[in-house]
């Protein structure tokens, strides 16, 4: 990225004869259509990493493997959304009309995400690298709402952000928690734990349920919105994705059946939630329920930027269209 950020000055500077990195100033600057979509490589393939977007998920699920439950619980709830706010800041209003001729590949990456990371996330017996996997499959809808040049979807994305920072951040602390009490992450090794921890399993359902779209929830608002504003646009992509999110709640319920339910594989006295803990995921809890049951004021905050963000894309699209 830094060389594309070096590339749209020296190009802008070619033009205008200024050298600057101001912000205003690069958006005003006029691209040579090749110069501008390679450019827009260079930004998307940076953000594609961070998001992730496959084919650039693979260092995703190993960081989360390795990382403490205070690591995984920094990049699901706020790193990887830095990449998405780097597409709606950056690639997307530097550079709307390479944007709006990349979006039906973008959008078939972000498809690809959906079905693969859901796929993947039924294999693992890691219970973190299954979280992990899920993050790859939601973060597909978000790139699929991102490029949609819809503004309601663009403030779906924000909301499924959010919304997925607070229910994947809260599973990784509960797979934390857990761990602190098995002293393994392999949901072999778990089962008919329903019973024999106390407040932990109902929790941990109830932000499984939460990341597959549970009405009530954030996720749900966020998925909703981006479907619904999607649809306009691009239906077949819209009704594929749909699809897609039906597995959600496969693997979702998988992890619940398979660390909480079935016969248990020891009889040990295993400790209930402490206050501390149960108070970390209450809190997330609540927010979750209050950001699905009372958006409003997130959809207010972000309604002038998404507009702006929509506009750029939506008279690319225009002219892309008047083109062909």
């Amino acid at each position: 990225m830094l060389v594309a950020i070096l590339g749209l000055v020296l190009v802008n500077y070619n033009t205008t004869g200024v050298l600057t990195f101001n912000y205003s100033d690069l958006l005003k600057a006029e691209l040579p259509a090749g110069v501008e979509y390679v450019l827009m490589l260079g930004f998307f393939i940076a953000f594609a990493v961070k998001l992730p977007v496959v084919p650039f998920h693979s260092w995703l699920p190993d960081a989360h493997a390795q990382a403490p439950t205070a690591g995984s619980v920094d990049l699901a709830g706020i790193l990887l959304k830095t990449a998405a706010y780097g597409l709606l800041r950056f690639a997307l209003p530097l550079f709307p009309n390479a944007s709006a001729e990349f979006a039906p590949i973008a959008m078939t990456l972000g498809l690809i995400g959906i079905f693969y990371g859901a796929f993947l996330a039924f294999a693992q017996t890691d219970i973190k690298r299954l979280i992990a996997f899920s993050s790859v499959s939601h973060m597909g809808l978000v790139l699929i709402g991102i490029y949609s040049g819809s503004q309601q979807a663009l403030q779906g994305a924000v909301i499924q952000m959010l919304a997925h920072g607070l229910s994947a951040a809260a599973l990784f602390i509960l797979s934390g928690q857990l761990y602190e009490r098995l002293h393994t992450r392999d949901m072999r090794q778990m089962g008919g734990l329903w019973h024999r921890i106390a407040y932990l399993p109902a929790i941990s359902l109830f932000f499984a349920a939460a990341s597959l779209g549970l009405p009530g929830t954030g996720n749900f608002v966020g998925e909703f919105l981006i479907l619904i504003g999607s649809f306009a646009h691009v239906p077949w992509i819209t009704v594929i994705a749909t699809t897609g999110l039906v597995f959600g709640s496969v693997y979702s319920l998988i992890m619940i059946h398979r660390a909480y339910f079935g016969p248990a594989k020891a009889d040990t006295v295993l400790a209930g939630m402490d206050g501390r803990e149960l108070i970390m995921v209450l809190g997330l809890a609540v927010l979750l329920i209050l950001l699905g049951v009372y958006p409003q004021p997130f959809l207010d905050t972000s309604a002038a930027t998404m507009s702006g963000v929509q506009q750029w894309l939506g008279s690319a699209f225009t002219q892309l269209a008047s083109a062909r």
